[in-house]
């Protein structure tokens, strides 16, 4: 998919997408989820794998299975708000393997985030404070790499013109990775 088309659909996966990333968001650090209306249905925690955790939300038409972490290391975390790296699925859309940043600070405009595994990378096309990849392939890439390999490095620039470095552990993203492919039967 071009990045021209998931332009198009970034306000709608976003707005889906949104209050299942700030209440996961809100249960790594704790807990805490967002009440009322925007998050009726609470994401239920279906899995702890070593550094990443395994969700579900909604059923039939409007399930979602992910996975979620925290960066081990991010700079400048004291200036930015909520940071978590997710991949997801939405069978209904035939969406699997998405990956998706959250960096907690508005990205440089026409700047892309970059994700580094092992020898690998691949620049991502950003929106606000999100990072997705430019095509289908490039995520279904990123997750197996993410399966085989140990740490992961996401860079981004802020509006400010701020460079940011996050350090992902990737222990237990495979098992989780298993968790969601189970429960969105995968």
């Amino acid at each position: 998919m071009t990045a021209r088309i998931w332009t198009a659909l970034l306000a709608t996966a976003a707005a889906r997408a949104l209050p299942v990333v700030v209440a996961v968001v809100g249960l790594m650090l704790g807990g805490v989820t967002l009440g009322g209306g925007a998050a009726a249905q609470e994401p239920k925690q279906i899995g702890q794998f070593g550094d990443w955790t395994a969700f579900t939300s909604g059923e039939g038409e409007n399930q979602f299975c992910y996975i979620a972490s925290s960066p081990q290391d991010a700079s400048l975390r004291e200036n930015r708000n909520d940071i978590a790296f997710l991949i997801w699925h939405r069978p209904a859309s035939g969406s699997f393997d998405v990956v998706q940043i959250d960096v907690g600070y508005t990205f440089k405009k026409d700047v892309e985030a970059e994700i580094q595994i092992g020898n690998k990378s691949w620049n991502l096309f950003t929106e606000g404070g999100t990072a997705w990849a430019f095509e289908d392939a490039d995520d279904k890439a990123i997750v197996e790499a993410m399966r085989a390999g140990a740490r992961m490095t996401v860079k981004g620039r802020s509006s400010r013109d701020n460079p940011t470095t996050d350090t992902y552990s990737l222990t237990g993203v495979t098992a989780g990775h298993r968790a969601i492919d189970a429960a969105c039967g995968r």
